[in-house]
Protein backbone atom coordinates (compact mmCIF):
# COMPACT_ATOMS: atom_id res chain seq x y z
CA UNK A 1 0.00 0.00 0.00
CA UNK A 2 1.22 3.23 1.35
CA UNK A 3 5.20 1.42 1.55
CA UNK A 4 5.11 0.60 -2.19
CA UNK A 5 4.04 4.18 -3.35
CA UNK A 6 6.64 5.74 -1.38
CA UNK A 7 8.92 3.26 -2.74
CA UNK A 8 8.25 4.39 -6.42
CA UNK A 9 8.15 8.27 -5.00
CA UNK A 10 11.67 7.88 -3.46
CA UNK A 11 12.58 6.13 -6.68
CA UNK A 12 11.43 8.74 -8.75
CA UNK A 13 13.28 10.75 -7.47
CA UNK A 14 16.50 9.17 -7.83
CA UNK A 15 15.61 8.41 -11.86
CA UNK A 16 15.26 12.65 -12.18
CA UNK A 17 18.33 13.40 -10.02
CA UNK A 18 21.09 10.45 -11.47
CA UNK A 19 19.12 10.38 -14.95
CA UNK A 20 20.07 6.61 -15.84
CA UNK A 21 17.09 6.58 -18.14
CA UNK A 22 16.02 9.73 -20.11
CA UNK A 23 13.13 10.23 -22.49
CA UNK A 24 13.87 9.11 -25.44
CA UNK A 25 15.96 6.78 -24.67
CA UNK A 26 15.59 3.12 -25.71
CA UNK A 27 16.00 0.57 -22.27
CA UNK A 28 15.08 -2.79 -21.27
CA UNK A 29 13.58 -3.41 -18.19
CA UNK A 30 13.26 -6.91 -17.15
CA UNK A 31 10.82 -7.79 -19.96
CA UNK A 32 9.86 -4.75 -21.30
CA UNK A 33 11.81 -3.11 -24.37
CA UNK A 34 11.18 0.48 -26.00
CA UNK A 35 11.25 3.57 -25.82
CA UNK A 36 11.20 5.93 -22.74
CA UNK A 37 8.04 8.32 -23.16
CA UNK A 38 7.46 10.06 -19.74
CA UNK A 39 9.03 9.69 -16.16
CA UNK A 40 6.92 10.55 -13.62
CA UNK A 41 7.12 10.66 -9.76
CA UNK A 42 5.66 7.36 -9.07
CA UNK A 43 6.14 5.52 -12.73
CA UNK A 44 7.76 5.53 -16.05
CA UNK A 45 5.72 5.28 -19.63
CA UNK A 46 7.58 2.83 -22.01
CA UNK A 47 6.33 2.83 -25.66
CA UNK A 48 6.92 -0.64 -26.72
CA UNK A 49 7.64 -2.50 -30.42
CA UNK A 50 3.93 -2.72 -30.60
CA UNK A 51 3.06 1.05 -30.16
CA UNK A 52 1.95 0.23 -26.87
CA UNK A 53 2.55 2.48 -23.64
CA UNK A 54 3.59 0.14 -21.25
CA UNK A 55 3.37 1.87 -17.05
CA UNK A 56 6.62 0.85 -15.44
CA UNK A 57 6.91 1.80 -11.63
CA UNK A 58 10.38 3.58 -10.88
CA UNK A 59 11.01 0.89 -8.14
CA UNK A 60 11.70 -1.72 -10.63
CA UNK A 61 13.79 0.69 -12.29
CA UNK A 62 15.94 1.01 -9.89
CA UNK A 63 16.04 -1.98 -8.05
CA UNK A 64 16.17 -3.89 -10.94
CA UNK A 65 18.00 -4.51 -14.35
CA UNK A 66 18.01 -2.41 -16.22
CA UNK A 67 19.89 -2.10 -19.87
CA UNK A 68 20.01 1.62 -21.74
CA UNK A 69 21.05 1.37 -25.41
CA UNK A 70 21.28 5.01 -25.80
CA UNK A 71 22.96 6.10 -22.87
CA UNK A 72 26.04 6.66 -24.34
CA UNK A 73 25.93 5.45 -27.33
CA UNK A 74 22.90 4.64 -29.91
CA UNK A 75 25.00 2.19 -31.88
CA UNK A 76 22.89 -1.15 -31.99
CA UNK A 77 24.23 -4.50 -32.88
CA UNK A 78 22.25 -7.07 -34.88
CA UNK A 79 22.72 -11.03 -35.14
CA UNK A 80 20.78 -12.42 -37.78
CA UNK A 81 21.06 -16.08 -37.88
CA UNK A 82 20.59 -18.45 -40.88
CA UNK A 83 20.61 -22.03 -41.20
CA UNK A 84 21.53 -23.83 -45.09
CA UNK A 85 21.58 -27.47 -46.23
CA UNK A 86 24.26 -29.28 -45.86
CA UNK A 87 25.78 -29.54 -49.46
CA UNK A 88 25.42 -26.01 -49.63
CA UNK A 89 28.48 -23.82 -51.37
CA UNK A 90 29.74 -22.26 -47.68
CA UNK A 91 31.72 -19.99 -49.22
CA UNK A 92 29.28 -18.48 -51.18
CA UNK A 93 26.95 -18.18 -48.63
CA UNK A 94 28.97 -15.96 -46.64
CA UNK A 95 29.50 -13.95 -49.34
CA UNK A 96 25.69 -13.40 -50.25
CA UNK A 97 25.51 -12.78 -46.27
CA UNK A 98 28.15 -9.42 -46.50
CA UNK A 99 26.65 -8.35 -50.02
CA UNK A 100 23.35 -8.08 -47.89
CA UNK A 101 25.00 -6.06 -45.12
CA UNK A 102 27.42 -3.70 -47.42
CA UNK A 103 24.33 -2.68 -49.54
CA UNK A 104 21.92 -1.73 -46.70
CA UNK A 105 22.51 1.86 -46.16
CA UNK A 106 21.42 1.78 -42.55
CA UNK A 107 24.16 -0.98 -41.82
CA UNK A 108 27.31 0.47 -40.25
CA UNK A 109 30.58 0.20 -42.02
CA UNK A 110 32.62 0.65 -38.98
CA UNK A 111 31.85 -1.46 -36.92
CA UNK A 112 32.31 -4.00 -40.01
CA UNK A 113 29.61 -6.28 -40.39
CA UNK A 114 30.88 -9.89 -39.49
CA UNK A 115 29.54 -13.13 -41.15
CA UNK A 116 30.56 -16.33 -38.66
CA UNK A 117 29.78 -19.98 -39.62
CA UNK A 118 28.45 -20.84 -36.16
CA UNK A 119 28.28 -24.56 -35.91
CA UNK A 120 27.59 -27.56 -37.80
CA UNK A 121 23.86 -28.34 -37.03
CA UNK A 122 21.40 -30.98 -36.77
CA UNK A 123 19.76 -30.38 -39.86
CA UNK A 124 21.80 -27.76 -40.78
CA UNK A 125 25.31 -25.36 -41.76
CA UNK A 126 24.45 -22.52 -39.29
CA UNK A 127 25.85 -18.96 -39.95
CA UNK A 128 25.16 -15.55 -38.57
CA UNK A 129 25.43 -11.89 -40.05
CA UNK A 130 26.80 -9.28 -37.45
CA UNK A 131 26.17 -5.84 -37.72
CA UNK A 132 25.81 -2.69 -36.45
CA UNK A 133 22.88 0.01 -36.59
CA UNK A 134 23.14 3.57 -36.11
CA UNK A 135 20.24 3.96 -33.53
CA UNK A 136 17.57 1.08 -32.13
CA UNK A 137 14.52 3.06 -33.42
CA UNK A 138 15.55 1.25 -37.07
CA UNK A 139 16.02 -2.56 -35.56
CA UNK A 140 12.69 -3.79 -36.34
CA UNK A 141 12.88 -1.99 -40.28
CA UNK A 142 17.12 -3.21 -40.45
CA UNK A 143 15.92 -6.28 -39.34
CA UNK A 144 12.79 -7.28 -41.70
CA UNK A 145 14.81 -5.86 -45.36
CA UNK A 146 17.82 -7.91 -44.27
CA UNK A 147 15.76 -11.03 -43.73
CA UNK A 148 13.78 -10.15 -47.37
CA UNK A 149 17.10 -9.37 -48.98
CA UNK A 150 18.92 -12.80 -47.66
CA UNK A 151 15.99 -14.81 -48.43
CA UNK A 152 16.05 -13.19 -52.42
CA UNK A 153 19.57 -13.60 -53.16
CA UNK A 154 19.76 -17.29 -51.42
CA UNK A 155 17.01 -18.30 -53.96
CA UNK A 156 18.85 -16.77 -56.58
CA UNK A 157 21.86 -18.74 -56.21
CA UNK A 158 20.12 -21.89 -55.42
CA UNK A 159 21.08 -21.99 -52.24
CA UNK A 160 18.46 -23.37 -49.76
CA UNK A 161 17.23 -22.22 -46.44
CA UNK A 162 17.22 -25.34 -44.24
CA UNK A 163 14.69 -26.50 -42.03
CA UNK A 164 14.30 -29.21 -39.48
CA UNK A 165 14.69 -33.12 -40.75
CA UNK A 166 13.94 -36.27 -39.35
CA UNK A 167 14.90 -39.82 -41.14
CA UNK A 168 13.53 -42.67 -40.28
CA UNK A 169 15.40 -45.90 -40.91
CA UNK A 170 12.93 -49.44 -40.51
CA UNK A 171 15.32 -52.75 -39.84
CA UNK A 172 14.41 -55.76 -42.03
CA UNK A 173 12.67 -57.88 -39.58
CA UNK A 174 14.45 -61.71 -39.48
CA UNK A 175 12.80 -63.96 -41.82
CA UNK A 176 11.44 -65.76 -38.99
CA UNK A 177 9.32 -63.31 -37.37
CA UNK A 178 8.53 -62.20 -41.07
CA UNK A 179 6.82 -65.53 -41.76
CA UNK A 180 5.33 -65.35 -38.25
CA UNK A 181 3.62 -62.13 -38.87
CA UNK A 182 2.25 -63.20 -42.24
CA UNK A 183 1.10 -66.75 -41.05
CA UNK A 184 -0.48 -64.84 -38.22
CA UNK A 185 -2.25 -62.52 -40.67
CA UNK A 186 -3.14 -65.02 -42.73
CA UNK A 187 -5.20 -67.07 -40.04
CA UNK A 188 -6.89 -63.78 -38.93
CA UNK A 189 -8.22 -63.56 -42.56
CA UNK A 190 -9.38 -66.98 -42.57
CA UNK A 191 -10.98 -66.95 -39.30
CA UNK A 192 -12.95 -63.43 -40.40
CA UNK A 193 -14.48 -65.61 -43.51
CA UNK A 194 -15.31 -68.35 -40.98
CA UNK A 195 -17.20 -66.14 -38.76
CA UNK A 196 -19.24 -64.40 -42.22
CA UNK A 197 -19.89 -67.86 -43.38
CA UNK A 198 -21.16 -68.73 -39.71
Amino acid sequence: GLQEIFANFVSGLIILLERPIRPGDMVTIGETSGKVMRIQMRATCILDWDRKELIVPNKEIVTGQVVNWSLSDATLRLVIKVGVAYGSDTQRVAELLHEAADEHPRVLAEPHPDVIFSAFGASSLDFELRVFIPNPDFLPVVLHELHMDIDRRFREAGIEIAFPQQDLHIRTLPLQLTGALIEARGNHGSQTVNAKSA
